[in-house]
């Protein structure tokens, strides 16, 4: 009898893997910057180097016109801050800063009713987006008959008995108010759905919880739905506010700057196009551009984007 001993065999040891070569980790390594070089080339092309353009013409008495380029210094800045007509169409931008808010809050509203079980909800959702969808030139020809003598909105009031010969557009304020209006009406439909997106982002077992614990729907929003949407709150009053300051198209169609109702833009666009002083509307553009920033900073300083973790 012959006796057999078992012999374990220890696994075979599996080998490292080899480095990948040289040439493999550089096209590794340049794959995500090779899908970036479009973008990046077209960002340049069409962002940055108009811009540094812009910068480089508000130092010259360009007309916009002529082949060569006079330097002229600091003259079109210091001209911009010591004509104060050229600075007082910032009040212009009240109304449509006012209006700003109104258009959050009302955006918020429908965001917020909308976005829980409300009978034809989706058909509503598409009678606040669709005028965001119609081309701003002939939003301002819509308006444009809808405000004037004896036009649509005339008609409507004296279904209602009330017969009115109010120039809409012909004094500085009521002007400004319509088309101050008209920008809510439009821009309405954009906010609606960056809000009505972050609501329903928001953990459905959430508002299951706070109806468990028996809170309503206006604790529920400002416990719930205010801190969650805060980033798209923040974000929204960014584009408010820097919408406000460079308001243009309906204004433009509708009144041509005309009746104490010019923006800043509308000043901007003249300068350069019709009173041929490129120099000086390149520095107001500029002078524009550093406005918003400055306030989009302030609002970043003031109201931090902190990071919510609700669940």
């Amino acid at each position: 009898m012959t006796d057999t001993t078992a012999r374990t065999v220890a696994p075979p040891v599996a080998a490292a893997p080899a480095p990948a070569p040289r040439r493999a980790r550089v096209r590794r390594g340049l794959t995500p910057w090779l899908f970036l070089l479009a973008p990046i080339a077209l960002l340049i092309t069409f962002t940055y180097a108009p811009v540094a353009n812009m910068v480089a013409y508000s130092f010259t008495d360009w007309d916009g016109v002529s082949p060569e380029l006079r330097y002229s210094g600091a003259h079109n800045y210091t001209e911009l801050f010591t004509r104060p007509e050229l600075f007082e169409v910032f009040f212009v931008s009240g109304y449509y800063l006012a209006a700003s808010a109104v258009q959050i809050a009302a955006a918020l509203y429908f965001a917020t009713v909308l976005s829980f079980d409300v009978r034809f909800r989706n058909f509503f959702k598409g009678v606040l987006f669709f005028p965001y969808l119609i081309n701003g030139v002939a939003i301002g020809f819509v308006f444009l008959y809808f405000f004037q003598d004896g036009g649509t909105l005339d008609s409507v009031l004296a279904m209602f008995g009330h017969h009115s010969s109010h120039a809409w557009l012909g004094t500085p304020v009521s002007a400004n108010t319509s088309l101050a209006g008209v920008s809510v009406w439009r821009y309405l439909g954009l906010n609606f759905v960056l809000f009505l997106g972050a609501i329903q982002s928001i953990p459905g077992e959430l508002y299951e919880a706070a109806e468990l614990d028996g809170a309503n729907r206006r604790q529920q929003f400002r416990h719930i739905i205010v801190p969650g949407i805060k980033p798209v709150l923040t974000l929204t009053v960014i584009l408010s506010v820097s919408g406000s300051l460079a308001a243009f198209e309906i204004p433009y169609i509708m009144t041509g700057g005309a009746t104490g109702t010019e923006t800043f833009v509308i000043q901007t666009v003249k300068l350069a196009f019709q009173f041929n002083k490129t120099g000086l509307a390149s520095a107001a553009a500029v002078v524009l551009l550093l406005i918003v920033l400055i306030v989009t900073w302030a609002q970043r300083r003031l109201v931090p984007d902190d990071r919510v973790d609700l669940v």
